[in-house]
């Protein structure tokens, strides 16, 4: 849960932008096409980010004019004098970026240094987009505990320096989208955020003391990483299959050569980051830490307007829309500045608004290094209003309305609270899976062509009785319900000849065993046993929640364990076509069962306990099929 503050105030809010701006075509001047392929890369991604213009810290030479350190440095001046402070009076520096000048020592050090800051504690966070967040959090926290009466937090990056032609061209990455296309997403900049508990009132760009009459609150901060699920999405210093250090090298230019140098994101994986990072939002307003109707600014980080959309619409699947009007984001003038994002685009929000006390500023800030999602909320005060030590208690207030991240847009109204309580079975049964064994030594790189073909050796069979079941929970549909067995026999019949599809990819990983010496592993079994005796039962209405957890695996873990194999196993792609078929499908058979649980709620709504039940069930029972494969 948050960490809640109680004596946290932002005095100030300052950055810096090295440079004049710089223009979509101007963009070539710094970090020019290599060939025709990387010049409609460029197109495609200004087309889908919505960046107009952005800074950077190099010439059009490629030379560097302003350094890493001392863009911080400069965010942190602008800061200060904003709320006329002095360097002598903060004794806490808390610095987030991706990687400063140097490897080492830590970049708050050398921001230290480059202030010519009097001796103080400090705090070096590296991550991606959400260093800066933890940055803050420990300097509030400093704050909150007593331990520093003034802090200051601050995020900058500077990734301009590995975009330049010198460096991509000779590498010859004509076709790596994924290392080509973040040299038109990312650009260099620098904020920093004063905090102090005993607050003076929130100071402007002129440096006036409570421009506006008001103060600003910190009330609470959530950061929560999902490395333990996910492999590496986002990375520098690593080989392009992930597997190598840039260490591991004999030379730092064999390092360079082969790419472990190149700053690369797999943007197949992002879907992930924001199923989670909705859901944990979902989380916040069941606790009771904020409500969707109480916030009036919505301050979201985003890489790309084409990610606009994704955010609203899962949003509103859980019923939790913040109406587009609240929302605020600078991207298309400033870039995407990463760590350093939310602080300038917090400095500029307040340049540009009138804030009223009692209003609720509540920033996202998604990371797709390893998957992490943070959220903050600030909260508007009357500069001179009396200072409260005693925060209260969150109240929790159900959420009502929640899609499952995985099922299709704009489900009808009345399934929503099942869809919300199906959506809780399902992350923490998503989330156990990445963390099964065999997962976890695929995303760790070190999968074999055994590993493989034992897997699927064992999976066979399982899907072998998919539609058997099925057919025999058709055979048990009585009275009204018997309407659901055309949709259930339809869906049994596209599935029947899917374990020949699986057993044909076994024998290209080259298995030697015949389809009838297969067997399952104890989780199989136990699963197996479990759906043919609720199927043997008259109307067995929760097997709907059986087909919500097997389909929802092959739509929405499937997808990313596919790329991983295909790079890892030196297999023919006849090897993956299981995988394939369903990752590709799965989402039109999540569709066909949405309509049937429709059906189902009309004829008795109390069939949504036993859709729930068996959801639960089957994903303890398919958890333990992952977790016994030797």
């Amino acid at each position: 849960m948050p960490t809640r503050f109680e004596r946290v105030y932002i005095e100030s809010a300052g950055y810096f932008l090295p440079g004049a701006a710089v223009g979509n075509e101007e963009m070539d001047n710094y970090i020019a096409p290599l060939n025709r392929i990387s010049g409609r890369i460029k197109a495609r991604i200004l087309a889908e980010n919505g960046i107009q213009s952005r800074h950077y810290a190099i010439d059009t030479e490629g030379t560097t004019v302003c350094s890493h350190a001392q863009m911080a440095a400069a965010a942190a001046q602008d800061c200060l004098a904003r709320a006329g402070a002095r360097m002598a009076d903060v004794s806490l520096l808390s610095v987030g970026s991706s990687g400063g000048d140097a490897l080492m020592p830590g970049f708050a050090n050398m921001v230290q240094g480059e202030m010519g800051a009097p001796p103080m504690a400090t705090l070096s966070s590296q991550g991606v987009c959400a260093a800066g967040v933890s940055a803050l959090l420990h300097a509030a926290q400093g704050i909150e505990l007593g331990a520093h009466h003034q802090a200051l937090a601050v995020a900058a990056e500077m990734p301009s320096r590995m975009f330049k032609r010198s460096r991509f061209g000779p590498r010859g990455y004509q076709s790596d989208f994924d290392a080509h296309f973040l040299r038109w997403m990312l650009s260099d900049g620098a904020g920093a955020l004063l905090l102090s508990d005993s607050p003076h009132g929130l100071h402007g760009a002129n440096g006036t003391v409570g421009r506006s009459g008001v103060r600003l609150k910190l009330n609470w901060i959530h950061q929560q990483s999902f490395a333990g699920d996910y492999p590496v999405c986002m990375q520098l210093g690593l080989s392009e299959d992930r597997s190598t250090s840039f260490l591991d090298y004999p030379s730092a230019s064999e390092a360079e050569a082969a790419g472990a140098l190149s700053l690369r994101q797999d943007i197949r994986l992002l879907p992930h980051l924001f199923d989670v990072s909705i859901h944990e939002y979902v989380k916040l307003v069941n606790a009771g830490w904020v409500q969707s109707s109480e916030v009036d600014h919505f301050l979201c980080h985003y890489s790309s307007e084409k990610f606009i959309p994704v955010v609203a619409d899962l949003l509103a699947k859980a019923g939790l829309e913040i109406p587009r009007e609240r929302w605020y984001n600078n991207l298309r003038t400033r870039g995407n500045t990463g760590a350093a994002s939310i602080f300038i685009m917090l400095a500029e929000f307040i340049d540009t608004h009138s804030l009223k006390p009692g209003e609720k500023i509540l920033c996202f800030i998604p990371e797709s290094g390893r998957i992490s999602a943070a959220y903050m909320l600030l909260e508007v005060e009357a500069a001179d209003a009396p200072i409260s030590r005693s925060a209260p208690e969150p109240v929790a207030q159900p959420v009502e309305s929640i899609a499952a991240p995985h099922d299709p847009l704009h489900a009808p109204a009345p399934l929503q609270p099942l869809l919300t309580a199906l959506a809780d079975i399902w992350h923490g049964y998503r989330s156990q899976v990445w963390r099964s064994p065999v997962v976890h030594k695929l995303v760790a790189g070190q999968f074999s062509t055994a590993d493989y073909r034992n897997w699927t050796a064992q999976w066979v069979p399982q899907v072998r009785e998919g539609s058997r079941w099925m057919r025999e929970a058709v055979a048990a549909l009585t009275g009204p319900f018997a309407a659901l067995g055309a949709l259930i026999e339809t869906h049994a019949s596209d599935e029947q000849d899917d374990f020949h599809i699986l057993y044909r990819d076994y024998l290209a990983a080259g298995g030697s065993l015949p389809l009838d010496g297969l067997r399952r592993n104890p989780g199989g079994e136990a699963l197996n046993s479990y759906l043919h005796a609720l199927a043997a039962t008259e109307n067995p209405l929760g097997l709907l929640g059986a087909i919500y957890v097997i389909e929802g695996t092959g739509q929405r873990i499937v997808p990313a364990l596919l790329p991983l194999l295909r790079q890892q196993l030196p297999l023919p792609p006849s090897a993956f076509r299981f995988l394939e078929y369903h990752g590709a499908n799965d989402e039109n058979h999540l569709a066909r069962w949405l309509a049937a649980v429709e059906i189902t709620l009309a004829l008795d709504p109390s069939a949504a306990e036993a859709i729930l039940q068996t959801a639960r069930h089957t994903a303890q029972l398919y958890l333990m099929q992952f977790e016994h494969i030797a």
